[in-house]
């Protein structure tokens, strides 16, 4: 049974698990993370989808998170190990223009009805107005922490697109005031990934130019921080959902371990995150929301 667990998460997943003590529970649901292709469930929700996350190295090898917007219709199951995207990565993105061959994280969700799915793979092709991949592993994920929100289908340049290497005024007041995003890593020997954060107002914490947040219980398998464990590269991917714009920021990250309760440890877990920032992107535009409602059991900040 270890040899099976063991070939199912890698050594970084596994020492998380081992750390918080979870490694039975993750055992019960190492299924999850076996690979699978996408359902027929799963090629239904992402037709109907118009918003995705995508996770993946520029042309100078660091790691971005990006946005990637279309119609209903964009995301086209192929196959169960197939996914072609209908949209390319715009100028001023940056991935704009990422190679073929590298490991990419997907997630696609659906604010509304709090519902996602992560899509780990290779990136087969890549051009101006198509991405196809080849995937890996695809399944689903529990509704924790997604605010509910109904967007509009379209994005609109809000700004000039900047590129910089510390955080502006307005990047600290978008973070503090977020209460949403997306954490790109990376193990170079078992894939990439894109996966949702969500708290109340206020959960990520800035510190002159680096971030903090406080890592909140989930399904104990540990796919981020077991990337982190292995390899300290992370992407940050925020949104101003009121002005549509996105703020994307490359890093290093590293998990800190302490007294669950402690100040900001918001989930009681004894589990923060810290964020180095290395470059920041601003500037592409998301979609606006027309509707809001917050996660009813956000944890309560702990100051």
């Amino acid at each position: 049974m270890n040899s099976v667990i063991q070939q199912v998460f890698h050594a970084g997943e596994l020492a998380v698990q081992r750390e918080a003590g979870v490694e039975r529970q993750a055992a019960r649901l190492s299924r999850m993370a076996e690979p699978a292709g996408i359902s027929a469930g799963m090629a239904g929700f992402l037709a109907e989808r118009t918003f995705l996350v995508l996770t993946g190295r520029d042309v100078d090898g660091r790691l971005w998170t990006s946005p990637i917007i279309g119609p209903p219709g964009f995301l086209e199951t192929r196959s169960a190990t197939t996914l072609a995207i209908r949209s390319g990565l715009p100028k001023g993105d940056p991935l704009h223009g990422l190679q073929p061959g590298q490991q990419v994280g997907l997630t696609s969700i659906e604010f509304a009805t709090r519902r996602r799915v992560r899509i780990n793979g290779s990136l087969a092709t890549s051009a101006e107005d198509h991405l196809i991949v080849d995937i890996e592993q695809a399944y689903g994920n529990c509704p924790q922490y997604i605010q509910q929100r109904v967007l509009s289908e379209e994005a609109e340049p809000v700004a000039p697109v900047q590129e910089r290497t510390e955080l502006s005024d307005g990047d600290t007041e978008l973070i503090q005031a977020a209460d949403t995003f997306f954490l790109g890593t990376i193990n170079p020997g078992h894939g990439a990934d894109a996966s949702h954060r969500g708290g109340a107002p206020g959960f990520v914490r800035v510190e002159g130019n680096a971030l903090w947040w406080p890592d909140y219980p989930g399904n104990n398998l540990f796919n981020s921080l077991g990337n982190l464990a292995a390899n300290p590269e992370a992407a940050l991917l925020f949104f101003d959902f009121a002005t549509g714009q996105a703020l994307q920021v490359s890093g290093t990250a590293a998990i800190e371990w302490g007294e669950a309760g402690r100040s900001g440890d918001d989930g009681y877990t004894g589990r923060i995150v810290r964020f180095e920032v290395r470059r920041i992107v601003s500037g592409r535009p998301a979609p606006r929301q027309v509707a809001h409602t917050p996660y009813p059991r956000n944890p309560q900040l702990i100051k």
